[in-house]
């Protein structure tokens, strides 16, 4: 099997940038058939990711958190401010409304089975493979995973 991320890797991803509409990404992700996309700021840096999970709220809509009410009092039995971020997303109408923020990525040289194992443990689909000043200069998804592994076994 491959020993780095660099070898597996899908190479020069597709981005999109916060004002992107979030209708240019449903045509993206379905006519490239990818789940999701690195979002970049204007100096190219990754500021999140865009995935078909974030485009969801949009269809779903948000579901207001569960509530009793005890002498005029409202008492939330979840946190208020997830409804708020969930509504936001469904509401949204360009990328930097619905993205992902802060996610989890990986650099070229790190060990293929260490980025295989984060993303298993952490549910993750993609890795946006950022170089040593913040570039996104590939993506790592399941799926390049598991055609390496097959590659292996030819």
């Amino acid at each position: 099997m491959p020993k780095t991320v660099a070898e597996v890797m899908s190479r020069n991803p597709i981005t999109v940038k916060p004002e992107t509409p979030l209708q240019e990404v449903v045509q993206i992700l379905a006519e490239r058939r990818i789940s999701g996309l690195p979002v970049v700021d204007q100096s190219d840096k990754l500021i999140g990711v865009v995935s078909e999970t974030d485009l969801m709220w949009q269809e779903t809509g948000a579901t207001p958190p569960a509530y009793i009410m005890i002498l005029d009092s409202v008492i939330y039995l979840e946190n208020p401010s997830r409804y708020e971020r969930d509504l936001h997303k469904a509401l949204g109408q360009t990328v930097g409304e619905v993205m992902s923020r802060d996610p989890v990525t990986t650099n070229p040289d790190q060990p293929l089975q260490e980025a295989a194992r984060l993303m298993h443990e952490r549910s993750i689909h993609r890795l946006p493979v950022l170089d040593a000043t913040g570039h996104v200069i590939g993506i790592l998804t399941r799926g390049d995973i598991v055609r390496a592994m097959a590659a292996h076994q030819d």
